[in-house]
């Protein structure tokens, strides 16, 4: 019984994830992560090296570039979970569509994660994002950046 529980509460950790990045609800973001040091691998989307550092530094990197778009939605699907103990391995499909006036753009792949069992419930500790096609055009992300930060 605490398998299941522990998927039903996994899946709700990634979906608080989703909809605070869409909602652009950044103290809920904070609540999805483990306390203090992170790892976000975003190097498959064109970031340059593994972010390792503060959840909090990330989540302004996150809002920075979320915050210049008109509108984001993320999608999650075939989720699957190795738990063992206090920890998770989960993976879940994902496809994110980011708008910017009538221009888009789409990324799908999957995430996988190491999930940790805290006093507060399950969180992430680190995560990567493999990114297996893109629709649309990437130059919105850098855009939307620029336009975030004051730098258009």
């Amino acid at each position: 019984m605490q398998a299941l529980i522990d998927r039903i509460e996994l899946n709700e950790l990634m979906n608080r994830y989703a909809q605070a990045i869409d909602l652009r609800d950044w103290a809920r973001l904070d609540s999805v992560f483990v306390d203090g040091e992170i790892e976000a691998d975003f190097t498959s989307m064109g970031l340059r090296q593994p972010f390792r550092g503060p959840r909090a530094q990330w989540i302004a990197a996150v809002r920075d570039t979320i915050n210049g778009f008109d509108a984001t939605q993320h999608f999650f699907a075939n989720h699957s979970a190795e738990i063992d103990g206090d920890a998770a391995v989960d993976t879940r499909y994902m496809q994110a569509r980011h708008q910017l006036g009538s221009a888009h753009y789409t990324i799908g792949g999957y995430y996988t994660g190491r999930m940790l069992r805290t006093a507060a419930g399950w969180r992430i500790a680190r995560y990567t994002l493999k990114v297996t096609f893109t629709d649309g055009d990437r130059r919105l992300m850098g855009i939307a950046y620029r336009k975030a930060t004051g730098r258009l």
